[in-house]
């Protein structure tokens, strides 16, 4: 009965989210999630903030996270925004800043969203083709557009730019928003949020998803000078007054709180990232510099494809995309120590019974 929808609903073509499994004691590597659970006090928090509080609506401006966030990262109250994940935070920046005259510039291969984005708020798209080692190059970011998003590190690639390349693209487009997604900064690359305050154009995405293990609480955050964290409330408090509930404010503020847990947990995903890395160049793979939680190899004898689905009929689950130019590539995410070593040797099996 699609006779009741807006006439543009039908051309929309939905971001494809990587799939939530079923099947038990299934290795799950296919979306990026921390293999370990939050810290301790982020469970305590939310239990604490339950029972009564739950009738009463929550802070809209969710100060108590907002000021957490300042105090972490060293800025203003009014330099941060908050809401229901990044991705939310993300869709509410590209309605603030994006529906332009001029195209939007985006790395061709980067977060698929993005293009999701463009066509539900009408927005032109131009892709910036990767050069030949996958790299986002900031050389092609100076042509006249409406704005110009990039997820540093990138996604699905794994690699991260520098803060000089960064800040070659704000110098490029001064007059237009630069935004960075930093979903993945926390695993060893360079964050921009320290150059909010030279550079007006900027806005910095995260989210409380990778490194802090909070992808079921929806929490996702911006950075930016005033003027475009009050273009980003503009558009929030047209949308949803109240983004987050009681227990995400409760659950990311305990989050931050606990520096000692997030930052061992993050230096044994990077360790594991490594060890990974270097055991799939041992089974013949091409595997690309990561600063994410997940590495992007492809196999010199093996389709990317086929390889997924035999890991599959195994039950184990890792993401392989269709598009053009990344079709022969898997995006794994790292696991623990265990799910790493018993995918490395499904795929030493595969690839081994294949050659037979």
């Amino acid at each position: 009965m699609n006779t009741f929808w807006s006439p543009h609903v039908g051309k929309l073509t939905p971001y494809v989210p990587g799939e939530q499994p079923r099947i038990e004691r299934m290795i799950k590597l296919n979306t990026n999630e921390n293999p370990y659970p939050p810290s301790p006090k982020v469970m305590a928090a939310i239990e604490a903030a339950g029972a009564d509080r739950l009738r009463l609506y929550p802070d809209p401006q969710a100060i108590r996270l907002t000021q957490a966030l300042a105090a972490y990262h060293g800025v203003g109250t009014d330099e941060v925004f908050v809401g229901n994940g990044s991705d939310e935070v993300l869709a509410h920046a590209f309605h603030a800043f994006f529906v332009q005259d001029a195209p939007l510039l985006m790395p061709a291969v980067s977060y698929s969203f993005y293009q999701v984005y463009c066509r539900l708020y009408g927005i032109e798209a131009r892709l910036v083709p990767l050069d030949e080692d996958m790299r986002i190059d900031p050389g092609q970011y100076g042509a006249p557009c409406g704005g110009v998003v990039i997820a540093n590190p990138n996604a699905p690639t794994g690699i991260a730019l520098t803060l000089d390349e960064v800040k070659r693209i704000l110098r490029a487009q001064p007059d237009r928003v630069v935004l960075v997604d930093e979903a993945y900064v926390d695993f060893g690359a360079e964050s921009a949020v320290s150059l909010i305050r030279d550079y007006p154009n900027l806005l910095v995405v995260h989210t409380f998803s990778k490194s802090r293990a909070l992808a079921g609480l929806r929490v996702g955050a911006a950075f930016g000078q005033p003027h475009l964290i009050e273009g980003l409330n503009r558009v929030k408090d047209s949308f949803n007054s109240y983004p987050l509930g009681h227990l995400e404010i409760a659950g990311a503020v305990a989050s931050l709180e606990d520096e000692d847990y997030f930052q061992a947990r993050r230096a044994q995903v990077m360790a594991t990232r490594e060890r990974q890395a270097e055991r799939l160049r041992t089974l013949g793979f091409d595997v690309l510099p990561s600063a994410t939680n997940f590495v992007f190899a492809r196999h010199s004898q093996h389709r990317a494809g086929d390889l997924a689905q035999a890991l599959r009929e195994r039950a184990i689950l890792v993401r392989h995309f269709k598009s053009p130019g990344i079709d022969n590539y898997l995006r794994i995410s790292i696991g623990t120590d265990e799910e790493c070593a018993q995918l490395v040797a499904a795929l030493e099996d595969i690839t081994a019974s294949s050659l037979a």
